[in-house]
């Protein structure tokens, strides 16, 4: 027989902390209720919904071109991901094929995105357990970053860029030179980032060991993307269901695997962002030079209205698995449109690997996981 424990009811030698929503280790409007004997945790509780916006209802009354901006403000910090992801699910449903230069575009920007993320990521995770120096390098350098996405469609944040059959513009003149000018700037900083940051002796103290996800329960909760690859696991939707043009590039998936011996802790979740900088990198110079001509509003429909079906789309995000699943009723706007978001999933598996650590251990744990509430509360 299971021995069911009720964790809400507090022996008398603990205390219930309330850590956020407005807290800036939390990462956004996020609480965390924990229990903890003095400093050692017992249990965490992630209490979300202060950033609802009904997002997925909100859909059934726009049209598939309106949902895109929306999609953006999903993952915020990952937002091509979002519209890109949503726009094949919607091709899938009219069975578009598109030309090649737009997935050699899609792909390019996608992976400019993947570093972006990654780049706030690791800062902010070092900030976390009190490195403030590479934080303010990643923030420089994703600003370099966002100088090409302002170049290629205006803005810095939320782009509306990826839509659905197409792109909103073609590459500006000197997009691909500036790209490449950026990677050979900007490979040699990784190098930077491990001097100053992965090698450090008290950063390695903080994370090495710490919040340990076995392989085994990051698969049973759910989790994607480089949480679970920081566990050993090397599935990657771009290698195992390759969408779009990634099988015509070569890139290696980074895993886990234990710098003080035990894999799948904080530092292997960290570190694996870093070395998926380096593959993205590698992505880019791959498909820069070999991007094909044509026309990307070739195949981009006037009115979108799909036949009566149903689809579900995956797509490798910053944060891992994401899903599209859209019901047409044959109308120009979903009858249902549902969003699996992989930082969802991946912050269920917070208390699991925080319970018996300290109360700045969560903050660690919860900082490896790179979560984006946005994504989250929809």
């Amino acid at each position: 027989m299971f021995k069911i424990v009720d964790k809400s009811i507090i022996s008398a030698d603990e205390m219930v902390v309330n850590m956020g929503p407005q807290h800036p280790s939390t990462h956004g409007v996020l609480r965390l209720k924990i229990i903890t004997d003095g400093e050692i945790v017992s249990n965490v509780e992630p209490i979300i919904g202060y950033l609802h916006r009904c997002f997925e209802k909100h859909c059934e009354s726009l049209s598939y071109e309106q949902i895109v901006p929306f999609t953006d403000r999903c993952d915020y910090l990952a937002s091509m991901h979002m519209s890109h992801s949503y726009s094949m699910a919607v091709e899938k449903l009219l069975n578009l094929e598109l030309p090649e230069r737009v997935e050699y575009i899609r792909v390019i920007v996608a992976e400019l995105q993947r570093i972006a993320s990654h780049l706030i990521a690791v800062g902010v995770f070092g900030l976390d357990v009190g490195a403030i120096t590479p934080f303010t390098w990643t923030l420089r350098d994703r600003e370099r970053i966002l100088d090409l996405f302002e170049m290629l469609c205006g803005a810095r944040l939320l782009y509306n860029y990826v839509w659905p059959g197409g792109v909103s513009h073609d590459l500006p003149p000197k997009f691909i030179q500036k790209t490449h000018e950026f990677l050979d700037y900007f490979l040699p900083q990784i190098d930077e980032y491990n001097q100053v940051l992965t090698s450090n002796k008290i950063f390695i103290e903080r994370s090495a060991d710490v919040g340990v996800l076995p392989l085994d329960v990051g698969i049973n909760y759910g989790v994607t993307g480089p949480s679970l690859r920081g566990s050993g696991s090397t599935f990657d939707l771009r290698k195992d269901e390759p969408y779009s043009v990634y099988d015509k590039f070569d890139f290696d998936v980074p895993v886990g695997e234990g710098l003080m011996g035990t894999v799948g802790d904080c530092w292997d979740r960290y570190y694996v962002k870093v070395l998926e900088m380096k593959e993205s990198a590698k992505i880019i110079r791959q498909a820069l030079d070999a991007i094909p001509p044509g026309d990307v509003h070739e195949v981009l429909p006037k009115k979108i209205r799909p036949p009566k079906g149903e689809v579900y789309s995956r797509y490798e995000s910053a944060r891992g698995d994401v899903g599209f699943y859209i019901r047409s009723a044959g109308k120009n706007m979903p009858d249902r449109l549902k969003m699996r978001s992989p930082a969802y999933c991946n912050l269920s598996v917070l208390n699991e690997i925080s319970e018996g650590w300290m109360m700045s251990d969560v903050i660690a744990a919860l900082g490896s996981l790179d979560i984006v509430l946005g994504e989250i509360d929809r």
